[in-house]
């Protein structure tokens, strides 16, 4: 071929196509609303036109005879035909998969689980599968807001219970000190205190358990004595393990040192060991213990009693749970009684980036705390 020739064939198929897809642009612009299907369409007839269009005008400029330029046109007019059916059916099966997908977005929107659609194309099939991913989390999501709204009511209206008992004894109190009626006024005033250090204690257990939760306060984290502090934990709850003829025994308490707060931790055994001794039975004995892993030290409480239902076990650690549900526990020092102590418990280890977990032994109950050995 001469390169005239080659020139005059380049120029020719670079005129038509760049009229036709100048064309094909003017008409995408007009129509910037048009489904995908039309577009698709647009795009393949501008590439068909300016296939057969170069062709043509290729074939007639080499002076071939009328009849070839007529059977090459009806070719190129076949052939166009089905690529546009073609073309055409392609984004009719695209345009039911985005209906599709619009649809189960509109139900992720009203709170329904979809599945992922089969059959799709690749690209589809991924959206498809992302879009049910998604719609399960969600779900996931709203239950779980759900049931803290449900618990945020119950600890609403649990809190307001056991603040308005010592209230309401404060104020029967003080009305007999008013009225001159008291026998005893020095041991209503004393009852008076010991229900404000109550409702004290309480205020406290709140605000602590809302820092915690918030991250503002954070341990402070060293090598302490172990030994130590479970002494001191049960030094704390002996009145009361007394009163219903409890001993506390130390098991095999193995690490002498934990990796933690001193303060906190303390006030996390104060907690297991007190919430034992008000469910164990009268007369029978609680052990401490504590072992270290590889990678965690394990302190577990065991007591004597049944412990709580199975499906309770979890529930156990949220705010403003209490088994008993007359919600009167017995006191114990520095606890303020209301449901408190197994969630401090709970947010003081998972601010050490522990775990704790409740479970039935054939002993009897027990509550153990994992902590890790060192810093993260």
């Amino acid at each position: 071929m001469k390169d005239s020739d080659l020139w005059i064939i380049l120029l020719t198929t670079l005129g038509c196509t760049s009229v036709v897809f100048l064309v094909a642009a003017v008409v995408l612009r007009t129509a910037r609303r048009a489904s995908i299907g039309w577009r698709i369409a647009v795009i393949v007839a501008a590439a068909i036109a300016s296939i057969a269009g170069s062709t043509v005008a290729i074939s007639a400029g080499m002076y071939i005879s009328a009849h070839d330029v007529e059977a090459l046109f009806w070719i190129v007019s076949v052939s166009s035909v089905f690529s546009l059916v073609g073309a055409w059916l392609v984004a009719r099966g695209v345009r039911r998969s985005i209906a599709g997908l619009t649809e189960s977005a509109r139900r992720i929107a009203d709170g329904e689980v979809v599945l992922r659609r089969s059959g799709e194309a690749k690209e589809l099939a991924g959206m498809s599968a992302q879009l049910a991913e998604t719609s399960e989390r969600l779900a996931a999501a709203r239950a779980e807001l759900e049931r803290l709204d449900a618990a945020r009511r119950t600890f609403f209206s649990w809190i307001s219970h056991d603040l308005r008992t010592p209230l309401t004894g404060v104020r029967a109190l003080a009305e007999a000190l008013e009225d001159g009626v008291a026998a005893d006024p020095a041991d209503y005033v004393s009852r008076i205190r010991q229900q404000a250090d109550t409702m004290s204690r309480m205020v406290d257990d709140l605000f602590e358990l809302s820092r915690l939760q918030s991250g503002t306060l954070r341990p402070r984290c060293e090598h302490v004595g172990l030994l130590d502090l479970v002494s001191d934990a049960v030094s704390d709850v002996r009145t009361l393990a007394e009163a219903r003829d409890i001993s506390i025994a130390h098991g095999a308490v193995g690490p002498d040192t934990v990796w933690a707060d001193p303060y906190l931790l303390g006030r996390v055994l104060v907690n297991l060991v007190g919430n034992a001794v008000r469910h164990a039975p009268v007369g029978s004995t609680i052990v401490v213990s504590a072992l270290r892993t590889p990678t965690a030290t394990v302190i577990g409480v065991l007591d004597r009693g049944a412990g709580v239902p199975e499906a309770d076990l979890d529930r156990m650690f949220e705010v403003g749970w209490l088994a008993d549900s007359a919600r009167t526990p017995e006191r114990i020092p520095g606890a303020s009684g209301a449901g408190l102590g197994l969630a401090i418990v709970r947010a003081i280890v998972e601010a050490h980036e522990g775990t704790v977990r409740a479970e039935h032994r054939p002993e009897g109950f027990q509550l153990a705390v994992e902590l890790p050995n060192s810093p993260a």
